[in-house]
């Protein structure tokens, strides 16, 4: 059970609390994470991609503040670059959001929405014009490891994606998907490891 349900709790980027007086460790964890999304986003300061994800990155440090002027005075500052970027560039990812390490915003040529109770494992890869986010009740997507989703892609309401799901474009997500599937079409269909894909190609061959 615990193998099966192992995705449903991505390990996040979020700051680790503070190690020591200096705050230092906190600093550092920050930092790498910056330093992580600049190269995946092409090295580029202004790339769009990097900057949404930095001002992410700036809002979960601010939260783990402990003085509570600082914290009210970073908060408030992330509040306005928030807004700023994110009307800027179409793209909103709010602080409160769980996004797993190498998290790489592909394109931008489009908006991004993603629900503050959203959870995104590891490597995820995401195209533009994309909504991850509920469906009229309560409850979000968890995503699992190594996932790819498509330009037009919509995510919605409390399902679970598992780990290496290809969801392809012009998708609408609204039910659980298992780990090593693709999923395309609107409504969408699942097809598991590839298989009918796979046979296509055979007979293709042949």
């Amino acid at each position: 059970m615990k193998t099966r349900l192992r995705f449903l709790n991505p390990q996040a980027t979020r700051v680790r609390p503070h190690e020591d007086v200096g705050g230092h460790a906190v600093q550092a964890s920050f930092w790498a994470c910056v330093r992580g999304d600049y190269r995946r986003h092409g090295s580029r300061v202004f790339n769009a991609g990097f900057m949404a994800l930095f001002i992410y990155r700036f809002g979960r440090w601010a939260d783990e503040r402990r003085m509570p002027l600082s914290r009210i005075a970073t908060r408030r500052a992330y509040g306005l670059i928030h807004v700023i970027i994110s009307t800027l560039h179409r793209v909103w990812i709010p602080s409160e959001a769980t996004l797993g390490e190498g998290f790489h915003i592909i394109h931008v040529e489009g908006s991004i929405s993603i629900h503050p109770a959203v959870v995104i494992g590891k490597r995820c890869g995401i195209m533009h014009n994309v909504t991850i986010g509920t469906n009229m009740t309560a409850g979000a997507p968890k995503i699992g490891d190594d996932v790819f989703i498509g330009v037009n892609s919509c995510i919605l309401g409390d399902i679970r994606i598992g780990d290496r799901v290809r969801i392809g474009a012009n998708t609408a997500v609204t039910t659980d998907v298992p780990s090593d599937s693709i999923v395309v079409g609107s409504p969408a269909k699942i097809y598991p490891r590839l298989g009918p894909f796979l046979r296509e190609r055979s007979l293709d061959d042949a």
